[in-house]
C-alpha cells in the first residue's frame, strides 16, 4: 500500500519495483488515473540542495477540488498560508520539525521528511487506479515486463510522467544512459542491512532491492565518504521496516548517519 522516493533518486513502486529516475522537472508522483473523476494527485518536483543531494523542493497535493502545496515548513492551501494542524474538507496537515503529514479522509496518507525523503500510502480501493511514478498498484511487480524489457527503461518511464508547464526549465534525463553495475560494493551494504539492528526486517523487506539501491548510492558518490551516499537508502529500509510493522533497533551511531 506504500509508495516512496529517497536518496539519490530512487523510487518504490506501490507493487514493489525500485528504481532509479534522476528527473528534476515536475513529476506526476501518483494519481487517481481513471477517466470519469480523479479523487486526487501527488506532484512533486526533486532538485538539488546547497550540498548537491537530491531532495525534493515541494509537493503539490490536491485532493477532489482542493489544493495543497507543501515546502519545507510551509503548508499552503488554496493559495493561502497555513497554521498547522489544520483542518478542512477531510484534510488534516500536520507538521514538526522532522515531518509533514498529510491523512486524506479518501485513504491517502502523506508522510514526507522535508529533505529527500516521501511516503504516500493509499486505500487499496485504488487499486488498478493510480498512475505516475508509483506505478499502476495492481499488486503485480511490473519491473522485469516493463522498465527493463527492451528500450524502456526506467528513464524512459520517468519522462513520461512529466507534467507539462508551459515555462519549466528543465531538461529530460537521458535515456540512453545505462546505469553504472555497482558490485564492487556489494559487499558493504549487504553488511549494513544485515547487520544485528535490522534483525526483524529480514522477513519482512526484499533485501536485495536495498542493497541495489545502496549499491548505486555508493557509486554515484564516486568513493566520496560522504554519509548521504549510504544513510538514505538505510534510513529507508529502516523507516520501510517499521511501516511494515517491524522494530529496527539502534541503527545510527556517533559517527554513522
Amino acid at each position: 500500500y506504500v509508495c516512496s522516493t529517497w536518496g539519490n533518486n530512487h523510487f518504490k513502486t506501490f507493487d514493489g519495483d525500485i528504481y532509479q529516475f534522476p528527473g528534476i522537472c515536475e513529476y506526476n508522483f501518483v494519481s487517481d488515473c481513471r477517466d470519469s473523476y480523479k479523487e486526487f494527485s501527488v506532484h512533486i518536483q526533486r532538485g538539488l540542495n546547497s550540498n548537491n543531494h537530491s531532495e525534493i523542493q515541494y509537493i503539490l497535493l490536491t485532493v477532489t477540488d482542493f489544493t495543497v502545496y507543501l515546502r519545507p515548513k510551509l503548508a499552503v492551501v488554496d493559495g493561502q498560508i497555513v497554521k498547522t494542524p489544520y483542518y478542512s474538507s477531510g484534510v488534516l496537515i500536520e507538521s514538526n520539525d522532522i515531518y509533514t503529514k498529510v491523512y486524506a479522509k479518501l485513504g491517502l496518507v502523506l508522510i514526507w521528511n522535508q529533505e529527500d525523503a516521501l511516503m504516500v500510502e493509499l486505500d487499496s480501493k485504488f487499486n488498478n487506479y493510480t498512475c505516475g511514478l508509483c506505478g499502476d498498484y495492481n499488486g503485480v511487480p511490473i519491473y522485469n515486463e516493463f522498465i527493463d524489457g527492451g528500450d524502456y527503461n526506467s528513464i524512459t518511464y520517468g519522462n513520461l510522467q512529466k507534467i507539462s508547464k508551459p515555462n519549466a526549465k528543465c531538461e529530460d534525463p537521458d535515456e540512453t544512459q545505462a546505469l553504472p553495475s555497482c558490485s564492487e560494493h556489494r559487499d558493504e551494504c549487504e553488511m549494513l542491512l544485515t547487520s544485528s539492528a535490522f534483525a526483524d526486517c529480514r522477513l519482512r523487506l526484499n533485501l536485495e532491492m536495498y542493497i541495489q539501491a545502496c549499491m548505486q548510492d555508493k557509486c554515484a558518490c564516486n568513493a566520496n565518504e560522504d554519509s548521504f551516499c549510504l544513510c538514505s537508502t538505510i534510513s529507508e529500509y529502516s523507516r520501510q521496516c517499521s511501516h511494515a510493522g517491524g522494530r529496527p533497533g539502534e541503527w545510527r551511531t556517533q559517527d554513522f548517519c
